[in-house]
């Protein structure tokens, strides 16, 4: 394996940059092989000997090479300053003679300005350890001229800690970071090479800009997320047995997409932990992203009944009169179930369990048909995550969805769909009214439609193979009317009068219209088109919702209404003007809201009704008229 970009990147500007400042994924293990070592011919079976943390990755890439030898290595963090961890002997030695020099500076400025201290700042221990730094990257701290000349690097940890904002800096702040400043700007050079401070940062921008921009001395190293080579790289040294099998090394470096080095060797150990050989490394993966679970999809199928018409059964007992559109999905559930969605693409898919559009005019069921499917899956609608795309017009609006990315507001906090999927995995969401999104929201639609996964704004690739994923939209029912320039109202494209086909077909050429190509393709023949409701279904929904009604006033007011079949047949009648079809499920809950509810609750307040009083409800003269019984 070749070294890493970042790694290259530091082999070739050491010795010339005295500033190196890494951010990026710096809590992670890495895999550093120098040109010159002999541990690259035998690599041992575990291969611990190459998987390294960041200070000893940075130690080895500065004593390899032609500069092997020349370089001394301290490291410090805030929190407990100089720390020997290379075990070499030197920090102590170093910090004393940089301790000399600061106090020997201190004296002298203290003879020239007399007792009294000019400078602003305190001594806290962050000053002093700057000011430490600065004297050992200036100043050559062994005092026996014979021995070898070797340039030193400090390695300085949790920089991102040393300030609470870069843009309001205390005047310690300051006298820190100018303390380093100076250091780097000043830094010894011993023949080609030069004293060097490394600084860890988790983003650049934790420290103040002037610090690294425009600085000749400075060098600023991104360390990225693991890509695929670097994780079979991983992964050939820690299951030497797995490595033998391609397809199956192919398979693991796919589902540890997103993961660090650090968490591929979790799963080492949590194989040991399991008791779980190579050939199971997909299942110790699974166990670590997502602990020990049940998946709805495995337990569904006795939820559904033997035959996709069961599941059509069960749907129409909430939707009426869209059978055609129950039939499309229970098609895509049972795919969902037995795991066979987007086996076309792929011996084993990562593809969302189902992808669905749902198309047709306003108020037929399309948002209800969701809710219903979820609880269908889940046994619980709230495992719907709904996401209203008229909130997603703007053109930076997806980053509300999938994080901002590293220097803008909200970086910190993800992405709402991203971060909702994240804690989620097997959920169904719902994306209501998807054609009023800006266009480029379809766009990263795209990377989970086609690969069933999403890099957020942070750099972490959420997993939506275990969502169900429905769009709705009401595209190729009606068009805005446009006047001058202005939206002055809209007309309808198609009339309860169509035929089913007809219907479809216009909203078939809408879509293609208004998404791109790749949208239609990856979305492929899973458009489900809703019909206007017909007389039977809006007779079932009418008279279903009075006795939803009438029951739910017994249940919690505890009084009891009495409905004719004339009243009934009423409201069944008023539910079949065009103007309410037009308006579907939607105008049904007005006429019923207008004429059945509004009445009803003029006599429950003027009539005073109590607990178990009784209101009868007749039709006269083409009106429904409610009385308690018994009133005069």
């Amino acid at each position: 394996m070749e070294l890493a970009k970042w790694q290259r990147e530091i082999e070739t500007f050491k010795g010339i940059k005295s500033l190196f400042v890494l951010e990026g994924n710096i809590n992670d293990q890495y895999i550093y092989r120098a040109e010159d070592s002999e541990e690259n011919k035998e690599p041992s079976e575990a291969g611990d000997e190459y998987i390294r943390d960041l200070k000893e990755t940075i130690r080895e890439m500065f004593e390899s090479g032609a500069t092997k030898g020349y370089y001394r290595f301290l490291y410090i963090n805030p929190v407990f300053g100089f720390e020997d961890i290379f075990n070499s002997g030197n920090t102590a030695c170093e910090v004393k003679a940089a301790e000399t020099l600061l106090k020997t500076r201190q004296e002298i400025t203290e003879r020239t300005n007399g007792d009294k201290k000019n400078e602003g700042h305190s001594d806290s221990k962050p000053v002093k350890n700057s000011a430490l730094v600065r004297e050992i990257l200036t100043h050559r701290l062994y005092s026996d001229p014979k021995a070898e000349k070797k340039s030193t690097v400090v390695i300085f940890d949790y920089a991102s800690r040393l300030l609470m904002s870069p843009d309001s800096m205390s005047v310690d702040d300051e006298t820190v970071f100018l303390n380093l400043y100076y250091g780097v700007q000043n830094a010894i050079r011993e023949n080609t090479y030069i004293n060097t401070l490394v600084l860890i940062v988790d983003k650049y921008n934790d420290i103040p800009a002037w610090f690294y921009l425009k600085n000749p001395s400075a060098r600023v190293v991104t360390i990225p997320e693991p890509d695929r080579e670097s994780r079979k790289a991983c992964a050939e040294l820690f299951f030497p047995e797995l490595a033998k099998d391609e397809k199956g090394m192919n398979k693991f470096v796919d589902i540890t997409d997103g993961m660090k080095l650090r968490e591929i060797d979790a799963v080492r150990r949590l194989m040991g932990n399991l008791g779980l050989d190579e050939s199971r490394t997909k299942e110790a993966v699974s166990v670590y992203k997502y602990g020990f679970r049940d998946s709805p999809w495995e337990m569904m199928r006795d939820k559904l009944g033997d035959t996709g018409e069961d599941i059509v059964k069960e749907l129409s007992k909430t939707i009426k009169g869209q059978d055609n559109a129950l039939r499309k999905i229970a098609n895509v559930l049972q795919r969902s179930v037995t795991g066979l969605s987007g086996m076309q693409h792929s011996a084993e898919s990562r593809k969302p369990r189902g992808i669905l559009f749902l198309a047709g005019p306003t108020g037929t069921g399309k948002t209800q048909t969701v809710k219903a499917v979820t609880e269908l899956v889940f046994g619980d609608e709230r495992a719907m995550l709904r996401f209203d795309m008229s909130e997603y017009t703007a053109e930076q609006s997806d980053q509300k969805l999938f994080g901002a990315p590293p220097g803008y507001v909200g970086y910190d906090n993800g992405g709402q769909l991203t971060n909702a999927v994240r804690n989620n995995p097997c959920c169904v969401l719902l994306f209501d009214e998807i054609e009023k999104a800006h266009p480029t929201i379809m766009d990263k639609f795209l990377q989970i439609l086609e690969d069933g996964r999403m890099t957020d704004g942070q750099g972490n690739t959420v997993n939506f193979s275990e969502t169900l994923i429905f769009f709705t939209s009401n595209i190729g029912i009606s068009e805005e009317i446009v006047q001058n320039g202005r939206v002055v109202g809209r007309r309808n494209l198609v009339t309860p009068e169509e035929t089913y086909d007809e219907i479809e077909e216009k909203v078939e050429k809408a879509m293609k219209t208004a998404f791109k190509p790749e949208v239609i393709n990856r979305i492929g023949e899973n458009i489900v088109v809703f019909s206007y409701i017909d007389r039977e279904a809006s007779d079932s929904i009418c008279r279903a919702s009075i006795a939803r009604i009438n029951d739910n006033i017994a249940k919690i007011k505890n009084y009891n209404v009495s409905v004719t079949e004339e009243v009934l047949s009423f409201l069944c009648e008023r539910c079949m003007r065009e103007d309410v079809r037009l308006n579907g499920g939607r105008g049904i809950g007005n006429i019923i809201e207008t004429e059945y509810l509004n009445p009803l609750s003029d006599c429950v307040y003027n009539e005073r009704v109590e607990k178990g009083d009784t209101v009868n409800a007749s039709l006269e003269q083409g009106t429904i008229v409610f009385h308690k019984a018994g009133a005069v």
